[in-house]
């Protein structure tokens, strides 16, 4: 044997043994692509600026399907089948999938390509042109050259760097190096990248329906949402469902002059006021008959769960500038009940604007979070029926003269925002498991497991469609501001997903 055989043989029995040494071992394939990022630092930023930079703004179907095309030009170099999957009236869904011999699993990875609407007038800098800092703007973080070497506790700033492009690019990453490395996967991987989460889905339902025989699975890793606020890595089970619906109250049929009419006319500013604290009690319990009667307690290895993960209250009171939390309960357990949050309130005007005057009428809008067995169905039934027994008719347009003059107190509610129940999967599933114990394994910190996570997302339709259960992998820091100004994602939470995502594909 040469001299140059050698060397060949020597180079592909190094290969070789790290190949195997990775699918047997999460730390290996995590280390693989530690190296693989660490010499690569400046390309994946640059790639991820160059994906925040793409408008992608929910309602927006132009700027989504450029989006979309654009996300399926980045998986096809990455050994992918890919292919936009339509459904009528819905932006597309980038589904691609890649096949590995041998593989008895298949593993589908979920994230959302869409993203909240800006105030390009409430932003540090725009939303569209991605920038580095080295820290929080509320905080006095200063803008710092997108240019490597980068402190792992910069953040990049741009709509969707939190919520939720970043593990797109975690993704495409760790398989970039495992390749380099001739690492193979040990599951079949599949994406399902959508583009309408931002407007609570109305299409998945149907998105999932029409291309079920392309979505079967061992399970769907949704890779959405934050991680927790300790910054140690969690695993999630479950979220809350989401409901709305607006209520308005009315008053005199015109504006009043508060001195002539005031404690005589109904101002339906204070009628609003009343109904709403007859909801909703001052620690977070909902009021409302039957309402809590519908949560059920965590099960025992929840409870475990919950009680091992670090607490994180004391710490939140202090950075969030808050006196104390509403309920004496610590955070994740107060996320295990519905919550009844006002949204907004409007009616007259403050400040310099503000006139001694009785409202005609006055406008709240108010957001649900439901919990299993608690379905939107539920809640509008029991929501009706309290405010019909805090004596007001119901109507669900504006109401005239006649209906002012029959009735005492009028309540005009708006169903019209869509809702969805809550999901939770069974906290003990093998492939959960095997996945918490991978994730447990690469970092020095105990992985923090939640049966649910306080957010909403659409998950129930995957199980109820495609018969598959679903857990959440977040990967963005709390603290990423999404869906407000400045959002931002930590650089060290995108080096961490790359590490995670290269130990699950190599070790399920």
């Amino acid at each position: 044997m040469n001299r140059h055989s050698v060397l060949k043989f020597v180079i592909w029995t190094t290969l070789a043994l790290v190949s195997a040494q990775a699918a047997a071992d999460p730390g290996s394939s995590a280390m693989v692509a530690r190296e693989f990022r660490q010499a690569h630092e400046q390309q994946l930023v640059d790639e991820f600026a160059a994906l925040l930079s793409m408008p992608n703004v929910a309602t927006d179907a132009v700027a989504i399907r450029k989006n979309a095309e654009y996300i399926a030009e980045l998986l096809r170099p990455r050994k992918f089948q890919v292919e936009l999957l339509e459904a009528p009236g819905s932006p597309p869904v980038v589904f691609a999938q890649r096949l590995s011999p041998g593989a008895d699993k298949t593993l589908m990875i979920y994230v959302h390509y869409d993203g909240q609407p800006v105030n390009a007038a409430d932003w540090a800098s725009d939303p569209w042109t991605p920038v580095m800092r080295d820290g929080m703007v509320e905080h006095g973080g200063r803008q710092v050259p997108m240019k490597a070497p980068f402190d792992p506790e910069w953040r990049i700033f741009g709509r969707s760097a939190g919520d939720d492009k970043g593990p797109i690019i975690a993704l495409n990453a760790a398989l970039d190096a495992l390749d380099q490395a001739g690492i193979p996967l040990s599951v079949n991987l599949k994406v399902f990248f959508e583009g309408e989460e931002e407007q609570g889905s109305p299409h998945l339902e149907d998105m999932l329906s029409r291309h079920k025989d392309k979505l079967d699975a061992d399970l769907w890793l949704f890779c959405d949402g934050p991680a927790h606020q300790s910054r140690q890595w969690q695993l999630v089970n479950g979220v809350r469902g989401s409901f709305g619906f607006g209520v308005t109250v009315y008053g005199p049929n015109r504006p009043l002059h508060s001195g002539h009419y005031g404690n005589w006319a109904p101002n339906p500013i204070m009628l609003l006021i009343d109904l709403i604290a007859s909801m909703r009690a001052p620690d977070g319990s909902i009021l409302i008959d039957g309402y809590m009667d519908r949560v059920v307690p965590p099960s025992l290895s929840e409870m475990e769960a919950i009680d091992a993960a670090p607490s994180v209250d004391a710490g939140l009171v202090r950075e969030l500038g808050i006196g104390r939390p509403e309920t004496e309960d610590r955070l994740e357990l107060a996320i295990m009940r519905p919550a009844l949050n006002v949204r907004g309130i409007h009616s007259g005007d403050v400040g310099s604007q503000a006139r001694n005057a009785i409202q005609p009428s006055a406008t709240a809008s108010i957001g649900l979070r439901l919990v299993p067995d608690l379905t939107p169905e539920f809640a509008r039934e029991a929501v009706e029926q309290h405010v019909r027994k805090q004596g007001y008719h119901i109507v669900y347009q504006e109401p005239g003269n006649e209906d002012r003059a029959k009735h005492e107190r009028i309540a005009m509610l708006d169903w019209s925002e869509s809702g969805y129940p809550a999901y939770r999967s069974d906290f003990d599933l093998p492939m959960i498991q095997q996945i918490a114990g991978i994730m447990d394994e690469l970092s020095d910190q105990p992985l923090v497991r939640m049966p649910s996570m306080g957010g909403s997302l659409p998950i129930y339709l995957i199980e109820q469609v495609t018969g598959t259960p679903v857990v959440i992998l977040p990967i963005a820091n709390h603290d990423n501001n999404q869906h407000g100004k400045d959002e931002n994602l930590r650089l060290q939470n995108l080096w961490d997903a790359i590490e995670i995502y290269a130990a699950v594909l190599t070790n399920l």
